[in-house]
């Protein structure tokens, strides 16, 4: 429970904010959306659920997709901790290896068969049930979940030195710049979108998991701010940026010469903005509040 309480104080203010300034949106999906799927998705979507329902992933908020699914993994997560893992470094090399492989078989299968009928391979535009599926639902994400908590005790078991982590951080980034540069064209969206780069992230991270030159690199204060500020980012980069053009902000404010960086811009002061003034202070609060209820029934059991 204290787990999960840390996760709602982190993720729901800030959640519901996003939200409300994207009432417009929801606007919009009443005009394009039958009566019956606005009133579900309305419903679902503040109760986190849109992303169990393939149609309804993306309503109100386009990105808020991936808190359903997480929601959905975190449920699980004390328990998955308490599961007995492997120790060894090779083990879990090994463990990861077949996570990846295993996460990436409805994927392949979905490019080799094409269920959903496109006659071209999928893009990011692609419709049908089946990628939904497959991009908005929790359930192929769980491999990529369990590949993320194998990282972390890999990270344990493995106590990369200084020279090591460098290494391992360095080869990441470079196979992902020429990965991301010179192949994504090539390679199958879905395939991508479901977990295909996961061992060059898993590289990065475990470069930047400790102490060495590159992580000293993304240690500058601005970096770091922008970086504590990423989840509000990430929740409102896309519907404050399309309301910013749909009210013809930049052109009004006679900023359009510099457009779109003016608008990156503005995306990502507010988003440091909303950290600040909603999402620390909320998450502290929410915390605050938790501990004295705890407190309390502790106090009353005795």
């Amino acid at each position: 429970m204290d787990f999960w309480m840390a996760r709602f104080s982190r993720l729901y203010p800030v959640y519901v904010l996003t939200l409300l300034i994207s009432i417009p949106m929801l606007v919009a999906e009443w005009h394009v959306r039958s009566h019956v799927e606005f009133t579900e998705g309305a419903v679902l979507t503040p109760l986190l659920l849109q992303g169990c329902f393939p149609r309804l992933a993306t309503f109100w908020n386009t990105v808020t997709w991936t808190l359903s699914c997480e929601v959905m993994l975190y449920l699980a997560f004390p328990w998955l901790l308490r599961v007995r893992w492997p120790r060894s470094t090779g083990r879990l090399l090994l463990l990861l290896l077949v996570l990846w492989v295993v996460g990436l078989i409805p994927h392949t299968v979905y490019v080799l068969t094409d269920p959903d009928h496109l006659g071209h391979m999928a893009d990011r535009y692609s419709a049908g049930f089946w990628i939904e599926f497959l991009k908005y639902t929790p359930l192929p994400y769980v491999c990529t979940f369990l590949a993320g908590l194998t990282l972390g005790h890999l990270h344990e078991a493995a106590k990369l030195s200084v020279r090591g982590r460098m290494i391992v951080g360095l080869g990441g980034f470079a196979v992902g710049w020429f990965v991301v540069y010179h192949f994504t064209s090539r390679l199958p969206y879905i395939m991508i979108h479901g977990g295909l780069l996961t061992p060059i992230f898993g590289a990065i991270i475990l470069g930047l998991a400790g102490p060495s030159m590159l992580a000293r690199v993304f240690s500058v204060k601005p970096l770091v701010e922008v970086g504590a500020s990423t989840y509000c980012l990430y929740l409102l980069h896309f519907n404050v940026f399309v309301l910013l053009h749909v009210h013809h902000v930049p052109e009004r404010l006679h900023v359009v010469r510099w457009d779109p960086w003016i608008s990156y811009l503005f995306v990502v002061l507010l988003a440091v903005a909303v950290r600040r003034l909603v999402e620390h202070p909320a998450q502290v609060w929410i915390g605050e509040w938790w501990k004295q209820r705890r407190a309390v029934g502790r106090a009353t059991v005795q």
